[in-house]
């Protein structure tokens, strides 16, 4: 895990040997459980440690602050546990919970959260869009609602902003929304160049009824 220690020094972040342990092993059973149902076509540890880990963690560069607060943060169609496993290793203090319509994934989920020692994160199975729509523990309770998956802003906001509390994040790899309150909001588009390490962020300030 030399790699990864390398392209985590970058966000100033210095893992500790549980931590390394802990990547170790969530590379191994990644592994394993990939041989016999689909969670990534990405297999090489290089290029998992790029692509998966160190993608995940790189959400650090739009909050800066996760190391210091105990943000509430769910993760939509987290697959495989990305971003949310990753982060949580890192980011201790979180409060995580991961969300995804496959139950197949789900045990995979539950396995590595038990093997790693993770606490304070939980695996739902489920859809958004249904899940959302819920009143109680879910809707609008969380700091950050984080994604990496592929949609436009319409389907994004749709499905993932009625987890966001008051002041909270949406946030994926293309796009950064923060609920100001129930008419407005901020958009923020992020864009990494994994190549150049360089992260760049655009800000819009925009107005829409679209929380509802």
């Amino acid at each position: 895990m030399d790699l990864l220690k390398e392209r985590l020094r970058k966000f100033q972040i210095e893992l500790s040997e549980r931590q390394i342990s802990q990547f170790q092993t969530y590379y191994k059973l990644l592994m394993e459980w990939n041989s016999f149902m689909n969670l990534t076509a990405i297999t090489d540890i290089s290029e998992v440690i790029d692509k998966h880990f160190t993608d995940s963690i790189s959400l650090v560069k739009a909050v800066p602050d996760l190391a210091d607060r105990d943000y509430t943060m769910i993760d939509v169609g987290t697959g495989a546990g990305f971003p949310g496993i990753p982060l949580k290793i890192v980011f201790p203090g979180l409060k995580i919970t991961l969300l995804d319509s496959l139950n197949k994934r789900v045990q995979f989920l539950n396995k590595v959260i038990q093997s790693i020692q993770l606490s304070d994160i939980t695996v739902i199975h489920g859809r958004a869009e249904d899940l959302a729509k819920q009143m109680g523990m879910h809707r609008e309770a969380y700091d950050l609602c984080v994604s990496r998956a592929v949609a436009n802003l319409s389907t994004l906001t749709e499905y993932c902003l009625p987890f966001v509390k008051k002041d909270g994040f949406l946030i994926n790899q293309k796009k950064f929304w923060k609920s100001m309150n129930r008419q407005k909001g901020q958009l923020v588009f992020w864009e990494e160049n994994m190549k150049n390490k360089l992260i760049l962020f655009f800000l819009i300030q925009i107005f829409t009824g679209i929380c509802l």
